[in-house]
């Protein structure tokens, strides 16, 4: 028989996982099992500290939080810098129309971001999240996370501008 504390954790999960897999997506530009393994590591150290977590009010910024160092810890980790080999060298180029192409051109342009400058982006614009609950979550000061989402913003605009330059303008 479960406890009301595992109870209150179960109905936790089930209503808020996915939201927490989606913001994992983003900050794994992409990597489903990579963000299915941080959101696993994030959910089983939120239940070690649910007694201490409100349910209603602090859970889901407490788990954010988790969420965003277990990713900041997880990226340093020399087993997660792998290569890819492919008999393909080509780029995908975007089209004029948004569809999946744009999502994807997005999610690569994410990786190519270091860490701390993708959380920052990830919460900021994804999350809806301001300032200071950003810094709060990434355990920064406020102009870091200022200056490290301005930073991403300018190499995301570059990476993804850059592939636009060279596809010709119809009109």
């Amino acid at each position: 028989m479960a406890s009301h504390r595992d109870q209150e954790f179960t109905d936790y999960v089930s209503a808020h996982r996915g939201r927490m897999v989606r913001i994992a997506r983003l900050l794994t530009s992409g990597d489903a099992h990579w963000a299915e393994d941080l959101v696993q590591t994030a959910l089983t150290r939120l239940y070690l500290k649910w007694g201490a977590v409100s349910p209603v009010t602090g859970a889901a910024w407490y788990a954010d939080k988790i969420l965003v160092n277990v990713f900041l810890d997880e990226k340093c980790r020399f087993w997660r810098h792998r290569e890819t080999l492919t008999d393909e060298v080509s780029e995908p180029r975007p089209s004029a129309a948004a569809g999946p192409e744009d999502r994807l051109t997005v999610l690569a342009a994410l990786e190519r971001l270091p860490k701390r400058q993708r959380a920052a982006v990830v919460l900021r614009y994804f999350c809806d999240l301001d300032v200071a609950a950003a810094a709060e979550l990434m355990g920064s000061s406020q102009g870091t996370v200022k200056s490290q989402t301005a930073r991403g913003l300018d190499k995301l605009r570059d990476l993804i501008v850059e592939p636009l330059d060279s596809v010709e303008h119809v009109r």
